[in-house]
């Protein structure tokens, strides 16, 4: 039980410390991973896209290209496969 209260001290102490951006960091991760867990392609490319997004508010907040760059136009290739090319 003691164990249990100090998970949950140390648990609300890094959430009073975290910023915005590194909230969108940390969805950023949990979407791309999530992601590998389906198997219908246009399902995988909305999750992505959404952790993408993500990545791009995050690298933007905190001014890092080499990670902003490569997400937004990774947005943009699943965007356009979801709208003009769905299920490939």
């Amino acid at each position: 039980c003691l164990y249990f209260i100090i998970l949950i001290y140390r648990f609300m102490d890094f959430l009073s410390n975290i910023s915005v951006a590194d909230i969108f960091g940390y969805l950023a991760s949990v979407f791309i991973v999530l992601a590998f867990f389906f198997s219908k392609i246009t399902t995988i490319r909305i999750i992505n896209a959404i952790g993408c997004v993500c990545f791009v508010i995050y690298a933007a907040m905190i001014e890092a290209w080499p990670v902003l760059i490569p997400n937004a136009i990774l947005f943009l290739v699943q965007a356009y496969y979801i709208a003009f090319k769905p299920g490939k």
